[in-house]
């Protein structure tokens, strides 16, 4: 009756006690190694430490760093341009200073290492606004002094006939200049023109006050000094350029220039 039982299957019966395991048995086990999980390797974090980890977007690798852009986009970019107006007060006006001298011709010598904008875009629209008020002011004091019942004024159109003729003048003329003397295989810097020519054009600010006075004659000498003064700058500081090439003519054509720009500022706003 023991024997019977023996022989009845225990396979599907759940209990605590484990069921009894012959050697035999166990010999026929296949044993199943468990594969060591292969987690995935990061690459080294670029931050820094020898410790692998995760690689974060906010730190690109040196070889996908944002490339600078090419030459020609830097004309567009105003940050290519913020060098030439990083120039100190005491530079600007020993600048204006030279500006009035006209024998010496070292003014590019001076602005060699640093040629800047500044002074001139200040010295054109300060130039603009004082001809457009003073211009104003002196054909309002002439009025008034052939006809005591003239009224004040403005005329607008002394403002943009000075914007066109003093921003067109100090960026026209300096880039023909250029263009010749390339064409001629010279070596100008066309920033140096500009540097020159706009505080070229300084001495008529302070002349422009003195034109003011209602006399004729004395009107004609200041304007024609000045326009002396500011023609021998130019001449003498271009001479430097066009005396391998024996080019006087251009050096008469600059003084020349600067001698009818003068002439035009008294017939214009000063007559």
């Amino acid at each position: 009756m023991d024997e019977s039982y023996d022989n009845l299957p225990s396979s599907h019966l759940l209990g605590s006690v484990p069921a009894v395991v012959t050697e035999e048995k166990a010999k026929n086990v296949v044993n199943y190694e468990v594969p060591e999980a292969n987690m995935q390797t990061f690459p080294t974090n670029i931050n820094g430490g020898g410790g692998r980890g995760y690689q974060t977007l906010g730190s690109l690798p040196e070889e996908f760093e944002q490339q600078p852009p090419n030459n020609w986009k830097g004309i567009f970019s105003v940050s290519s341009y913020t060098q030439y107006f990083n120039v100190d007060t005491d530079t600007v006006i020993n600048r204006l200073m030279s500006s009035f001298y006209p024998i010496g011709g070292d003014f590019f010598g001076r602005i060699d290492a640093n040629p800047d904008l500044y002074g001139p875009v200040w010295v054109s629209t300060t130039l603009i606004f004082v001809l457009a008020s003073l211009g104003n002011l002196a054909t309002y004091l002439i009025q008034k002094h052939t006809d005591h019942k003239a009224s004040w004024s403005f005329e607008v159109g002394y403002v943009n006939v000075a914007v066109f003729s003093v921003y067109g003048y100090a960026i026209v003329v300096p880039l023909a200049f250029y263009f010749l003397l390339r064409y001629l295989e010279s070596n100008p810097k066309l920033l140096q023109f500009w540097c020159m020519w706009g505080y070229s054009l300084f001495i008529f600010v302070p002349s422009s006050f003195l034109l003011v006075i209602p006399i004729e004659v004395l009107r004609w000498i200041i304007i024609l000094a000045a326009g002396i003064d500011s023609g021998m700058f130019v001449a003498t500081n271009l001479k430097t350029f066009v005396e391998p090439n024996d080019l006087t003519i251009m050096v008469v054509a600059a003084f020349f220039l600067q001698l009818a720009l003068a002439i035009f500022f008294k017939v214009w706003f000063f007559h």
